[in-house]
């Protein structure tokens, strides 16, 4: 059956969303899932987002990893699902949703996504790195020169070698400035690079205000697809109010055979 498609990117992290309010999508198609998020075969893309009706709230988040399983909480798709139910006209200037971790709050303005992600209660600091969890778990690194760093081969063993076949994301950092980061980061789930990852950085920005790199609770972190803006308040128990700002973009619409 034929059904329609957005393509949406978001600071490079590219995602195929799809209208599932009248459950049109076979959602436990997980061979079909891969096949169009293949680059080769389907659309291409490091993600498939549905977008589907909540009794309560303005809508719901499903999320799949382009290898086709279900998946933890993404930053960048979920700011781009927000634009796209702004396009669909569920929502105005603001929205709140469902998704795999839970309820979270969105801000509208042009193409510029502001997303409230869950409070950060623990991190682990190790003598090389640092481990949280913002939705998606993290590893966070700094690293010397992170433009010239092996990141697909660094990122693919400390992902299966610390963190076994669940696996974590990868996070290499260089700092730049005294609230600025340059990130890089393997993705578990797309088993590769992707040009940017918004829990990824939102973990970044957590990390290194902990381990006391910024004073700063306004962080810039700048990705191989774009910068993005990470905001939090330290409180008694942890991390609070924590945002994600970066733009999302509607690339365009087709047709899936």
């Amino acid at each position: 059956m034929p059904f329609t498609f957005y393509k949406y990117q978001g600071t490079g992290n590219d995602f195929i969303l799809i209208d599932n309010r009248s459950l049109i999508f076979p959602k436990n198609n997980t061979k079909l899932v891969a096949q169009m998020c293949d680059r080769k075969f389907g659309i291409g893309a490091d993600g498939l987002i549905l977008l589907e009706s909540h009794a309560e709230l303005d809508f719901t988040m499903v999320y799949y990893n382009s290898d086709g399983n279900l998946s933890s909480m993404c930053g960048n798709g979920g700011r781009c699902l927000v634009h796209f139910a702004h396009f669909l006209g569920i929502i105005k200037g603001e929205a709140k949703f469902e998704a795999v971790d839970g309820i979270h709050q969105a801000t509208i303005e042009g193409v510029t996504i502001s997303l409230g992600m869950n409070d950060v209660r623990s991190i682990k600091t190790m003598d090389t790195y640092m481990f949280l969890n913002t939705g998606s778990p993290h590893h966070v690194q700094n690293v010397d020169e992170v433009l010239n760093f092996p990141v697909f081969e660094e990122g693919k063993r400390l992902r299966n070698e610390i963190y076994g076949p669940d696996g974590a994301n990868i996070n290499f950092v260089t700092q730049i400035d005294a609230n600025s980061f340059q990130v890089r980061t393997y993705e578990r789930g797309v088993e590769d690079e992707t040009l940017s990852c918004g829990t990824g950085v939102t973990a970044v920005g957590i990390a290194m205000y902990e381990k006391g790199a910024t004073s700063s609770n306004s962080v810039r972190l700048l990705t191989p697809g774009g910068h993005l803006l990470v905001q939090f308040e330290k409180g008694e128990h942890g991390y609070e109010q924590v945002r994600l700002i970066g733009p999302a973009q509607q690339v365009f619409k087709g047709t899936w055979q």
